[in-house]
């Protein structure tokens, strides 16, 4: 059993693919002001390389975090310590890891056999950017794949438009995958762009919305970033720019709009995950974005769909004040949430996003409401923890189903109320 792991460790490392053998998802329920206190100074240190996937914010709110291997005592040492109550949540992050790769395989051999694109699995970018081309091919007449501009290593950044005719209708925007670890996020995307193209002619409500409006769905917004998970790492957030005076690379691309840029809950270290950046829109991903968006002039909705925690968020997160729209996007909200939770009683919350989670600035729907996009929301899917972003393939297509609900209400609200 031994030499069968060695081997595995050896080829995995051939492959350049980091490994995170014996890392373990730890989850802290803060009691206290102090403890918030004794975790961000935790975070703040970078020796013991901990990656915080829920940050240490509020009493309210869980902090995860996966801490490696080699600092497993050390960091349950500092908890027990300071009498902070934790849980293990995964016992070995690579289990989990090896268990979506191979799920992959065993997915990838049989869409070979069947021909067939399968929804309820996890796919890399490659795959993905055919499938749109599929999907084109089958609904020449309502859907068009263009291409937005390119990514920091070149690659091309696609938006599917789907659109029964006109120019610059009065439109909405989708985007999923600008954190490229969130792969539950781009798969929901794809699942939802073939549910809009194969119900469009037989769902009345979806037809009436694209006989007057359109819908823009980037689903590959961190295209550099996603390529990066599948091949060296299956934990980066970023983009993948270099930073001038830094070893470190990358930029949170949902940091880095013009919108309370270089704020609180961005950082100024290019090695932390939540860099924000040199400069507003200084990563090709965002600018690419940004050009269309203005050039096009008529977009209603900006909607960016994320992972984990299962809430629906709306502007501010620079600020914690409220919009002047707060009460409409908040009922808006509320209703779109009630119509996901219809089908498998999974609970979201609904909130600004500064109220409900954490202020955070530089954030897409912030700049997008700034400029004067009255509905946009940010969406963030399954779960509340128990896999993070290792959720399993087989909730894929649940996670979709039931946020495509929430999605219909918020764009049949659109498109009703006109602005």
């Amino acid at each position: 059993m031994k030499s069968l792991v060695l081997l595995f460790v050896l080829v995995v490392a051939a492959r350049c693919k980091r490994v995170f053998i014996g890392d373990q998802i730890i989850r802290v329920n803060v009691e206290s002001e102090e403890h918030i206190q004794l975790l961000q100074a935790l975070e703040r240190e970078q020796d013991w390389e901990l990656d915080f996937w829920l940050h240490p914010v509020s009493t309210e709110l869980p902090v995860d975090l996966r801490v490696p291997y080699s600092g497993l005592s050390a960091v349950k040492d500092y908890f027990r310590f300071h009498s902070i109550p934790f849980s293990v949540m995964v016992n070995n992050l690579q289990e989990l890891l090896d268990e979506e790769e191979a799920e992959m395989e065993e997915s990838k051999v049989l869409e070979r056999s069947t021909k067939s694109f399968n929804f309820g699995a996890y796919h890399p970018l490659e795959t993905i950017y055919s499938w749109m081309d599929s999907l084109v091919a089958e609904h020449p007449n309502l859907v068009t794949k263009e291409e937005i501009g390119r990514s920091y290593e070149n690659r091309p950044m696609y938006v599917l438009k789907f659109s029964t005719g006109g120019n610059k209708r009065p439109a909405i925007w989708i985007d999923t995958g600008i954190h490229s670890r969130e792969w539950v996020s781009q798969a929901t995307g794809v699942w939802t762009a073939n549910k809009i193209a194969t119900d469009y002619g037989t769902d009345a409500s979806l037809t009436r919305l694209l006989n007057t409006m359109d819908i823009y769905m980037l689903l590959l917004a961190n295209p550099d970033g996603y390529a990066y998970t599948h091949t060296n790492d299956r934990m980066w957030r970023k983009t993948r720019s270099k930073n001038p005076g830094s070893l470190c690379r990358g930029v949170d691309p949902n940091r880095n709009w013009d919108a309370g840029f270089g704020g609180p809950g961005a950082s100024k270290n290019p090695c932390s995950d939540s860099y924000h950046g040199p400069s507003a829109h200084s990563e090709i991903e965002v600018k690419n974005v940004v050009n269309l968006i203005r050039n096009h002039g008529n977009f209603k909705s900006f909607i960016s769909v994320h992972a984990y925690s299962q809430l629906l968020m709306y502007p501010y997160g620079y600020s914690c004040r409220d919009t002047p729209h707060q009460p409409e996007l908040d009922s808006v909200g509320r209703a779109a949430v009630q119509k996901l939770t219809s089908l498998y009683g999974t609970r979201y919350k609904v909130g600004s996003i500064c109220k409900i989670i954490y202020q955070a600035s530089g954030g897409s729907i912030d700049w997008s409401y700034d400029l004067g996009i009255k509905y946009s929301f940010a969406f963030e899917l399954r779960d509340t923890g128990r896999y993070g972003f290792i959720l399993p393939a087989n909730q894929i297509i649940p996670t979709a189903s039931e946020t495509w609900l929430a999605l219909k209400h918020i764009m049949e609200y659109v498109r009703d109320h006109p602005y």
